[in-house]
């Protein structure tokens, strides 16, 4: 079987690993920070597995985080939260 890459890159990251706690819910993270995401951040919820490429515009968007962390309203509004801190 031949493959065709479309990119095989290797580049440093920073990652940041963050754990807290909100009114009803644990999140477990994971922030990576690279040149190939345009100045977003990829977010990984590390109890859920789910990740995402956020930037501030992104935490904008009504159901965004519920939709793609799987989070009821009160759980994405914490995790908004945070990360309207962390992206501003």
């Amino acid at each position: 079987m031949e493959r065709f890459f479309l990119y095989d890159d290797v580049e440093d990251t920073k990652t940041r690993f963050v754990a807290f706690t909100g009114e009803s819910q644990r999140y477990d993270l994971a922030i990576v920070q690279s040149s190939r995401f345009y100045g977003k951040v990829l977010v990984m919820d590390i109890q859920y597995g789910r990740a995402a490429i956020l930037g501030p515009d992104d935490l904008e968007e009504p159901g965004y985080l519920e939709h793609i962390y799987n989070r009821n309203e009160e759980e994405a509004a914490e995790l908004r939260e945070y990360l309207s801190e962390l992206l501003n």
